[in-house]
């Protein structure tokens, strides 16, 4: 069986109505997308954030009525333009496996979705399904700390993952040999997210700590020693990166090394210049107009 697939430029503005609009007129599914490569970067909790420049996209049987749904359409909105393309039938889950391989990581570490076995059968290999939210190691941000991660000596440290999302790097981080990690989003479903993924790459529970930042300031402020790590690594943005600026440097040790990311070429100085009281940085790492600052923790003056 075949499928008509009805693409729609659109806004932000006009988008959700011409998904309604499209439903209303038999589309079997509808989905929006970027049409200006254009990131939509941390969301608060329950926002459903679109892009100013929207793709709609309709998928309608092969046999669908497709002249009266567009002219219901034309109907409804204006200065309407269109593509229609024939999608021939395929086995759907199999060819979206297909687009996720094993991805490596520095020269050890391999993020593998569940159905495939790494290249290397000495790597150190994290399971992590790629369509989960949070995080799955296919953005360069990621990526950059994930490299980074693969080209310390982590052995016996404890690490802090602020804002873990899929707990992605926390896991890296004790699977690499790190003896204990603290994870800390403003999402519990994040920390839900990463318990399951720990539970998957069979990291014991004790071995990874999760808070909210409201959470891990309480338990800082009853047992600070109990919180003070020797590796600190933040993939967030550049904003709550500079807000955070002193929280993080709170939180790890004199000579302990810290790693940032989620920063545009453009805000790496300004990144950099929030650090540089309490840490010795080194030169930025960038990747993709991505960027990766990382630096040693400085006695107090």
């Amino acid at each position: 069986m075949a499928w008509l697939q009805l693409i729609l430029p659109s806004n932000r503005e006009q988008a959700a109505a011409l998904e309604d609009a499209l439903l209303d007129v038999g589309a079997v599914s509808v989905t929006l997308q970027d049409n200006a490569d254009e990131p939509v970067l941390e969301p608060g909790v329950g926002e459903t954030p679109l892009w100013s420049e929207t793709k709609v996209v309709a998928l309608f049987t092969e046999n669908a009525a497709i002249e009266i749904v567009l002219a219901t359409l034309v109907a409804q909105f204006d200065n309407l333009t269109w593509t229609l393309e024939r999608v021939e039938e395929q086995a759907w889950e199999r060819a979206w496996m297909a687009d996720f391989q094993p991805m490596r990581f520095g020269k050890r570490l391999w993020v593998c979705p569940s159905w495939s076995e790494p290249p290397d059968p000495n790597g150190v290999v994290l399971a992590l399904d790629p369509g989960l939210a949070f995080g799955t190691g296919t953005h360069p941000t990621t990526a950059l700390c994930l490299e980074w991660l693969d080209s310390i000596d982590l052995k016996g440290k404890t690490v802090l993952d602020y804002g873990c999302g899929s707990g992605i790097l926390a896991i890296a981080a004790l699977l690499l040999g790190a003896e204990n990690a603290i994870g800390v989003d403003n999402d519990p479903q994040a920390l839900i997210a990463t318990h399951e993924n720990a539970l998957r790459n069979n990291i014991d529970p004790q071995r990874l700590l999760t808070f909210t930042p409201e959470q891990l300031l309480s338990a800082s402020t009853q047992r600070p020693a109990d919180y003070i790590v020797d590796v600190t690594i933040a993939n967030i943005l550049a904003g709550p990166l500079q807000s955070l600026a002193s929280t993080l440097a709170q939180h790890t040790r004199a000579t302990g090394l810290i790693a940032l990311s989620g920063i545009l070429e453009a805000q790496a100085d300004v990144v950099m210049e929030s650090y540089r009281t309490n840490f010795a940085m080194q030169p930025a790492i960038t990747k993709d107009g991505w960027v990766r600052l990382s630096g040693v923790k400085q006695h107090a003056r």
